[in-house]
């Protein structure tokens, strides 16, 4: 958590629509992002996963990582940065996805964000 403060998860195209976000579940626990939804859902599940993620945030600064703590449900967002891939002298190792056709362990972005900018409607 000193490394990466704070997780998002993240829609962007259709999941980024209040009416398909406002039709899902959504959640956050122990780092991992789940979504599901009552009946049928509000666009085709695999463009769900395609079009969302949990994404590990490092900020690059003190600055950037006071205005991710800020963000809220709904928000739109920019985000300027990096996928990285941290290793430590022990071996331990976190890397990032670079695709958006996985789901599951692993998938998940680690993004170092040197900018964050709120989208005014």
């Amino acid at each position: 958590a000193k490394l990466a403060p704070v997780d998002l998860a993240l829609g962007w195209g259709p999941m980024s629509e209040a009416k398909v976000i406002n039709a899902l579940r959504i959640s956050q626990d122990h780092r991992w992002y789940q979504y599901s939804w009552p009946d049928v859902p509000p666009i085709d599940a695999d463009e769900i996963a395609r079009s969302s993620a949990n994404m590990h945030m490092i900020p690059a600064d003190g600055v950037v990582r006071a205005e991710l703590l800020k963000v809220k449900r709904h928000e739109l967002v920019e985000l300027s940065g990096y996928l990285v891939e941290i290793r430590s002298p022990d071996g331990w190792h976190w890397r990032s996805s670079t695709t958006r056709e996985d789901t599951g362990g692993g998938a998940c972005e680690v993004v170092w964000v040197t900018h964050l900018e709120r989208q005014r409607l």
